[in-house]
């Protein structure tokens, strides 16, 4: 049934009875350690008060006796360093744990395990060594939250007590009784058994928070595995997969299973794939690495993260490292490497130094410079100052700057002498875009009109140009509308030598905002925020990197659009006889990034068509080579509670100062041709981009009056019973 406009009062004391405790009347801020993304900020106050959910482990100390005996003295307490008993018998929630010991032999860098297990392919008799945790050790009771594991393994007679070892620590809480899921943590410990002043040097390469930027957070086989630290203890030489003989080593299988669908050997048809626990199979084939995968230095390699060994993979380079991205090359008979034979790593960094100061040679941050990043690119920066003239009826005055990167002018003759091209696009008003009608002009895309200025801008010697709209702004406008510029052209790098490349370089996206009316400037609202885009994406740009700054994107992308203009072009003919697809941003984001689960979940896809009748299949899960199409089956990388991929509940990846639960999410309707409802109001329409079925759909639809519009807000709007902050609240 439709629920009746009520109050804002109204819907205060609904939402209050709806959740007991999880916030004071009046608006008054609740006090908790728990942030709004997590399910205890919003549970009974009483409950949290008495079971104070999270998990912490503190590893004391740790020895190894004379005769090899391993133990480790832990602690487990809540987020407040209150004491836990394990047994769950004194405190809420039993916890679980398991445990790793491994040490780095003299002379080498990665961690081995002094605990393995020997694997057997699930078909055939092929098998293979794995690190593995400990079984059957002993507890002994400290205290309450305090306690001594022994290992049921020993250190060989032969251990070497001078060199670091580590024993990691990792488990979970069960709270469910208490509707607060399962709380997970992990820790390690480095020490060097003889002591004597010997300080442990372990393994540091890649810190964990660089993971978490992107997978927020970082939670593998099951969740409880949270940390690189952890990880690298079985990660290493020691385990590989007796199914496929594919090293689990870290830096090979990181570096594989991240590149997936870029892999030369996946692409030349062999997929990539890993057997898990009960022989599952993980197939990372599908992988589309969200960032160019040669942007080591700016994502995984961070060179700022504090990590002591931060430089690693440009000081010591790799068979088995450089090989994992690089699996054509034959570095045993010399087959796809320039270097010839190579028996072993010895030589790599004679060849492959850190970095010469020249781009695109044989040094390893050389090697991996992304072209249109490149240094050499003389660049263009775009700055919009002023426009006059911009009121209703009338043709607007653009004046805006253009140079290169040394501050210099750069001639509009620039670009057409470099095949490029230099655009401005106006659209409004930013209440939502969509719906305006520029002229009868049948060129112009709906909600917005875009001009070269190329060969028709006036500029000074200054590089102050001005540009006059052919188009006016409707007769009729009101509120503020925006000016966006876009620009780009080509360079050749490295002209006239043997590695000459043209590449295509832009500006970043400048947008300005006027007002049609004499009212006050109003920019758009801030619904996402670009460098939350850019946590994983790195550097976003889409449409040949034309356009990259997320409040140019929406003009174009807005409610009225669709992908009209390039569906009747489709390379792939059944296409042409579809009805046109929705591309208004928060349909399309949303979608995009639920991605494979479209297929898995919902049986449907998402294909856009997009320039030269491109397929963009977004939706696409297939089982392990992908198809000759770009941008096919989207995995999103964020992990849920229980370390599956795919968890968009995340709001807050992208979204700003709350504005998933800030409702309506727009004004206009969202035209949707291959929708189940064609057109959808606005909240309807970015929220069923995910819950994209008939039931919630139909929930929408009862929720929706004809005369006053969506109702969501009564319910999922801030500080409502079902605010949609608090629906994807994680644990």
């Amino acid at each position: 049934m439709r629920i009746p406009a009520v109050s804002k009062l109204g819907r205060s004391v609904l939402a209050l009875a709806a959740v007991a405790g999880s916030f004071v009347l009046f608006g008054e801020a609740r006090k908790t350690n728990f942030t709004v993304h997590e399910k205890a900020y919003y549970a009974d106050p009483a409950v949290v008060a008495y079971v104070q959910p999270g998990l912490n482990f503190q590893i004391v100390s740790a020895s190894i006796a004379k005769d090899g005996t391993i133990s480790v003295d832990f602690k487990t307490t809540d987020p407040n360093g209150v004491a836990l008993d394990r047994t769950g018998v004194t405190t809420p929630g039993a916890i679980s744990t398991s445990f790793l010991v491994a040490y780095i032999p003299k002379g080498q860098t990665q961690f081995a395990s002094y605990i393995t297990r020997t694997v057997t392919a699930a078909k055939g008799s092929a098998t293979a060594t794995q690190a593995a945790g400990d079984s059957g050790g002993t507890y002994q009771t400290v205290a309450t939250g305090e306690y001594i594991y022994t290992f049921s393994t020993k250190a060989p007679s032969s251990y070497d007590p001078t060199v670091t070892h580590r024993i990691g620590i990792y488990g979970s809480r069960n709270l469910t009784q208490w509707d607060l899921g399962s709380n997970y943590a992990d820790i390690t410990f480095d020490w060097v058994p003889a002591g004597n002043g010997l300080n442990p040097q372990p393994r540091d390469v890649v810190r964990t928070p660089d993971c978490n930027k992107c997978h927020d957070s970082l939670a593998a086989h099951g969740g409880s595995r949270k940390t690189v630290d952890l990880c690298i203890m079985c990660h290493q030489p020691q385990t590989s997969d007796p199914n496929t003989g594919n090293s689990l080593d870290f830096k090979v299988f990181i570096h594989k299973l991240h590149d997936g669908s870029g892999l030369p050997s996946v692409q030349a048809g062999t997929p990539y794939q890993v057997y898990g626990f009960q022989n599952a199979v993980s197939d990372w084939s599908t992988v589309i690495y969200p960032a160019d995968v040669r942007s080591c230095a700016q994502t995984c390699h961070n060179q700022k993260n504090g990590a002591a060994q931060t430089a690693n993979y440009m000081k010591n380079p790799s068979i088995a490292a450089c090989g994992s991205c690089h699996d054509d090359v034959n570095f045993a008979s010399g087959k796809n490497h320039p270097g010839g034979v190579q028996v072993d790593s010895s030589q790599c960094a004679t060849c492959h130094v850190p970095m010469s100061g020249t781009e695109f040679d044989a040094s390893v941050v050389g090697a991996h410079v992304v072209p249109a990043e490149s240094a050499s690119l003389p660049g263009i920066n775009v700055v919009l100052t002023k426009v006059a003239n911009g009121t209703a009826g009338k043709t607007p005055t653009v004046t805006f700057t253009v140079k290169d990167n040394k501050g210099n002018p750069i001639p509009m003759s620039t670009f057409t002498a470099n095949s490029g091209s230099f655009s401005l696009t106006m659209a409004g008003p930013t209440s939502d875009y969509g719906y305006t009608s520029f002229g009868a002009d049948v060129t112009t895309t709906p909600g917005y009109v875009t001009e070269s200025v190329t060969t028709a801008a006036t500029c000074g010697s200054d590089g102050t140009c001005t540009y006059t709209f052919t188009h006016a702004v409707p007769a009729k406008a009101t509120g503020t509308y925006a000016i966006g510029a876009e620009a780009r052209m080509n360079f050749t790098l490295n002209e006239g030598t043997a590695g000459n490349q043209t590449v295509e370089y832009s500006a970043k996206n400048p947008v300005i905002y006027f007002s049609v009316d004499g009212s006050p400037v109003s920019p758009r609202r801030t619904v996402v925020a670009l460098a939350n885009c850019n946590n994983c994406h790195y550097d976003l740009e889409l449409h040949g990197g034309l356009r990259n700054n997320t409040a140019y994107c929406v003009i174009c992308h807005n409610p009225s659009n669709t992908d009209f203009t390039t569906r009747p072009t489709a390379v792939v003919t059944a296409q042409r006889s579809l009805p046109n697809q929705a591309i208004n941003l928060p349909l399309m984001v949303h979608r995009i990034h639920t991605g494979a689960n479209l297929e898995a979940n919902f049986n449907l896809n998402y294909i856009i068509i997009g320039h030269s009748g491109s397929q963009n299949d977004f939706g696409a899960a297939y089982a392990s080579v992908p198809p000759a199409i770009p941008n096919t089956g989207v995995r999103y990388p964020t992990m849920g509670p229980t370390g599956t991929t795919g968890d968009t509940a995340k709001c807050y990846m992208c979204h700003v100062n709350g504005s998933e639960a800030v409702l309506p999410i727009g004004k206009n309707p969202v035209t949707d041709p291959q929708g189940l409802l064609n057109p959808a109001p606005a909240t309807t329409s970015a929220c069923t981009a995910c819950h994209l079925d008939s039931t919630a759909l139909a929930h929408a639809v009862s929720n929706t009056d004809p005369k006053f519009g969506e109702s969501c807000d009564v319910c999922h709007g801030t500080g409502a019973a079902f605010d949609a902050t608090q629906v994807h609240a994680g644990q």
